[in-house]
């Protein structure tokens, strides 16, 4: 079906509105800058009238004839003079435009007593970063001259610096990341923790610009978003990091609308970062991010769920059309990711015969497969103490050959553990997310390189940094997608988030003709059963032999019956020749 155009009031309103704004405030100014002197003489007679009004009806009234009679005298002499209706005219005038002028305090020139005060001492901290013994003439010195440092500044209501320019000697080794990163770190504590500033560098110039960001909003919840297939919004940014809007709605009940600049991450053949890594505190809003990317992705492809931590966060989607799986258990989770690496060489295979013989590539390779992964790191102890394969090691070749494919891997983890994740993990995920609170040094070991902005403590869940591929490092707002059934969530989150959720499939037992064999049934086997006890190869492959009673682990309990699970989704989607083989091979691996 061929995709419509969007209406231009979703493509371009937002760029319309404000340039309608923008021309309809010149038009004011320029208005009231012609009119001015005609506003002040209006508003001085206005001034003169009201003085006349209290003036009269302060005098008493035994005393009222004699100030009329006053008033005729003077207007009878001022009619009978020689030019006196003229220069009444005049006097008038020009007792209308003094009483009419803007009687408001100017603001003072420079700053006053502590601002001043506070660029002192500003200057003296970078005396020892910004002098040489050898220099004769010092730009910077104890006790000198801070204007000279300093052409530019501004501060908020609250007294503190806001924006400031900052000139220093061509010396400076402003080319080396750990020169800059002191400074960096000095301006932040001397003009105020707390903030985010925005430092630029300019080093053809030699000066430093710093600046104050404003919050990322916090306010903005799921929702469908104006975007491309292929495009993932990741969340918002500055207005000044990106050169495109969205328009959305926010506010407590959505009532609000404006154009927000996204951080989007393309995806798909042409991607040069096709896979994503997420990592951050706990609680920091690492699952949130996944269930966002989940829902976008649902509307042009499938999705496949790995959850390591085990807090039933994606239940969600438990059984929704597109959801190929949602895996918890590490039995589960090994046969998924080898059934997907499976999936990736097949659609290879399949691509490369359609290109060899001069077709399209099938349908079924084209439709994009999304592999989403919440701490796989929870996997390796668990089987290593189990003797079995590490669930990581099946993603190298989702990584390594997914773009071509159309497979798109996302892997979230805690930065605690990033040491645990595996080498392919690491190697090709060029696209970045850090999320929560984090410092410089790990901020650049994530990213590749530090961001411009200096990170503070405490900042809201889904608050971080995205970098995509070498590009640059942007601030970045996660939307707010909450699990629906969790207690804490607020109704109109909730709501947001189950209007967004895909209906839900029917279940395999009710449909005829299911083609549900020689697969692995990964919810067919219990961590602890496989754990204590070897399955047979058999028993697992086949879908109505594999309807043993599933005992419920501590952690992870499985419950879904062998013929709702993924593979049989996909067999169902796609026809996949030739894999009966491979499988019981998988599987004989997996049980030993």
């Amino acid at each position: 079906m061929a995709r419509r155009p969007l209406p231009r009031i979703l493509s371009n309103g937002g760029a319309q509105l404000a340039r309608s704004r923008e021309l309809a405030r010149t038009a004011a100014d320029s208005a009231t800058d012609v009119l001015h002197p005609l506003i002040t003489i209006t508003r001085g007679l206005r001034r003169l009238a009201s003085a006349g009004r209290r003036r009269w009806a302060d005098t008493p009234r035994d005393k009222r004839g004699a100030l009329l009679f006053l008033v005729a005298s003077v207007v009878l002499v001022v009619a009978l003079a020689p030019y006196g209706p003229l220069l009444a005219v005049i006097t008038l005038m020009a007792a209308a435009a003094w009483q009419g002028r803007d009687r408001a305090p100017s603001a003072p020139r420079g700053p006053d007593a502590s601002q001043a005060q506070r660029l002192k001492s500003l200057h003296e901290a970078l005396v020892p970063y910004f002098s040489a013994a050898e220099d004769p003439e010092p730009l910077y010195a104890h006790g000198g001259d801070w204007a000279k440092t300093f052409p530019e500044y501004e501060f908020d209501g609250t007294g503190r610096i806001a924006h400031l320019v900052i000139r220093y000697p061509a010396y400076f080794t402003d080319a080396e990341p750990e020169s800059r990163a002191r400074i960096e770190h000095l301006l932040s504590a001397k003009s105020g923790r707390g903030r985010e500033y925005h430092f630029e560098w300019d080093e053809e110039g030699n000066q430093l610009t710093v600046r104050v960001l404003p919050p990322l909003p916090t306010d903005i919840a799921a929702q469908p978003f104006v975007t491309a297939p292929g495009e993932t919004v990741l969340g918002f940014t500055d207005p000044t990091g990106v050169q495109r809007t969205l328009p959305l709605t926010h506010g407590a009940h959505g009532e609000e609308r404006r154009d927000v600049p996204p951080v989007v991450w393309r995806t798909g053949i042409r991607s040069t970062e096709p896979h994503l890594l997420a990592v951050g505190q706990p609680g920091s809003g690492t699952s949130t991010l996944l269930r966002s990317i989940a829902l976008q992705a649902l509307h042009h492809g499938d999705v496949v769920i790995v959850d390591g931590g085990g807090t039933g966060e994606y239940a969600c989607l438990t059984g929704r059309d597109g959801v190929l799986a949602v895996e918890c258990g590490l039995t589960g989770s090994l046969a998924i990711l080898e059934w997907a690496a499976q999936e990736t060489e097949r659609r290879l295979i399949a691509a490369n015969r359609a290109h060899q013989a001069g077709d399209p590539p099938p349908e079924d390779t084209r439709r994009p497969l999304w592999l989403l992964l919440d701490r796989p790191s929870a996997f390796t102890h668990l089987a290593a103490a189990d003797d079995r394969k590490d669930p990581q090691s099946l993603l190298q070749v989702p990584l390594r050959h997914g773009r071509p494919a159309n497979v798109t891997v996302v892997v979230a983890d805690q930065l605690d553990s990033l040491e645990s994740l595996g080498e392919p993990v690491r190697q090709h995920t060029r696209a970045r997310v850090v999320l929560g609170p984090a410092t410089a040094e790990q901020l650049a070991a994530v990213l590749g390189r530090p961001p411009h902005t200096t990170p503070v403590d405490h900042v809201p869940p889904g608050r971080g940094y995205a970098r995509l591929g070498m590009g640059p490092v942007h601030r970045l707002q996660v939307p707010a997608t909450p699990d629906p059934y969790d207690d804490a969530t607020s109704d109109a989150h909730r709501q947001a988030v189950l209007d967004l959720l895909p209906p839900r499939t029917t279940p395999a037992d009710e449909e005829p003709g299911g083609l549900y064999t020689g697969r692995v049934a990964p919810d067919a086997v219990n961590l602890e059963k496989a754990a204590r006890e070897e399955v047979p190869a058999g028993a697992v492959a086949t879908g109505a032999e594999a309807t043993a009673e599933q005992p419920t682990s501590g952690a992870v309990a499985e419950t879904t019956a062998p013929e709702e699970t993924v593979p049989e989704k996909a067999v169902r989607k796609e026809t996949v020749p030739a894999e009966a083989a491979g499988t019981e091979a998988a599987v004989a691996e997996s049980s030993s």
